[in-house]
């Protein structure tokens, strides 16, 4: 077992040998991995040391207070936040070497390909189709609200491989290479004037049986790894200071400015920002409990609760900044290079905060999550459970 004096040894030797200063962002983070730094919990040869995983807080302070890239850069926080723990837990050792380095290193950026037109609620009901070809896949379909498929070289894929069975077991999970013919990224404009999102067309586009995570027919349950993950990553971020994010926009806003000062606000504003720091701490929580293995479903309460206070927080600022706070700047649309959920001025963090009920699982199904997963009460009665996919109205 390597010792915290031992793991500070290999962090000074990575920085001494790739000083951050002058060494390429993609060529430390590659060095970092090669060094066991990378995600520490893992074993040695797969970015890790075999440690437990808090020890990688340690490893991150360390190298942020000497300037160092944070693996997986802005734009991969689907590969860092959703495909790297699916990878890690349903993957073999050849698919850990071959995916987990360049993922960490921002060299293949990942998107994930799995909401349909007819099939968003209710991921199960996925209609892309998946044929067997040999040592291939071909598939063929349509997905939708795809963040990130303009920049993307790799996607988490669920398509159904077998229309004969129940909806739930007839998925299979996939890695899909987003560069090859028959991928066609066209852009969703949203409400804000900006197009995050996109639909994603695939037309007869050949996957390789060796990129499969889990087994044929397994997706659901892989699946349920990654999207456990992604409300973990949505809901709670770690080392979120106070008063960051919403509240903090407007707890400034509030303070810098005597004019905003309405006194019969003033206890809405502490109420929200009680319930902003709760959450914050509740999140940091969430991701200690985690430390030692993959998220469960408690992340659908994380996910839920910050829709519902980042909804709040920004219906409060329009208010309180009155006719000022309905301008908005710019309705152009723009191709943002990362999902800024706080950036620019209240009316567009208020149009914005519209999708966070929606993204990551929308807060009706969720609440149904928490209820049958956490609380254990009875679950909805559901007629299709036993109906083969291909039987199911549509």
């Amino acid at each position: 077992m390597t010792t915290e004096s031992e793991l500070d040894a290999l962090v000074r030797d990575l920085l001494d040998e790739h000083d951050p200063a002058t060494t390429a962002p993609r060529d430390f983070l590659g060095a970092q991995y090669d060094a066991g730094l990378a995600w520490v919990q893992l074993p040695v040869g797969f970015g890790g040391l075999g440690l437990p995983r808090t020890a990688q807080e340690r490893v991150n302070g360390q190298l942020a207070a000497a300037g160092a890239p944070m693996g997986g850069t802005e734009k991969n926080y689907i590969g860092m936040g959703m495909a790297a723990p699916t990878i890690v837990a349903y993957g073999t050792d050849e698919q850990k070497r071959k995916f987990l380095r360049p993922l960490f290193t921002g060299e293949q950026i990942y998107c994930q390909l799995f909401s349909e037109p007819g099939a968003g609620s209710d991921l199960a009901a996925a209609a892309t189709r998946a044929v067997r070809d040999g040592a291939e896949w071909v598939v063929n379909g349509q997905k939708v609200w795809t963040s990130q498929a303009q920049h993307a070289q790799m996607a988490i894929l669920v398509a159904r491989t077998n229309p004969d069975v129940p909806k739930h077991a007839g998925l299979t999970y996939f890695l899909c290479d987003m560069t090859q013919p028959g991928v066609e990224v066209r852009p969703l404009r949203q409400i804000t004037g900006e197009a995050e999102f996109n639909e994603v067309f695939l037309t007869d586009v050949r996957v390789p049986d060796d990129n499969r995570l889990g087994p044929e027919g397994g997706g659901w349950r892989v699946a349920t790894t990654t999207l456990n993950n992604e409300r973990v990553a949505i809901g709670s971020r770690a080392g979120t200071p106070r008063e960051s994010d919403h509240i903090g926009k407007v707890a400034k806003a509030w303070r810098s400015d005597a004019a905003l000062r309405n006194p019969a606000m003033h206890d809405e504003l502490m109420r929200l920002w009680v319930d902003a720091e709760v959450l914050r701490l509740t999140g940091e929580r969430l991701r200690q409990q985690a430390a030692s293995g993959q998220p469960g479903p408690e992340g659908a309460g994380m996910k839920i609760a910050f829709a519902r206070i980042a909804q709040a927080i920004s219906g409060f600022e329009i208010e309180l900044h009155g006719e000022a706070g309905l301008s908005y700047d710019d309705w152009t649309m723009r191709r943002p290079e990362t999902v800024d959920l706080t950036g620019r001025e209240p009316g567009y963090r208020y149009l914005r905060a519209r999708g966070n009920s929606i993204e990551g699982g929308t807060s009706e199904i969720l609440r149904n999550t928490v209820s049958e997963r956490v609380l254990g009460l009875p679950g909805e009665h559901r007629v299709d459970k036993a109906v083969a996919w291909k039987d199911l109205p549509r």
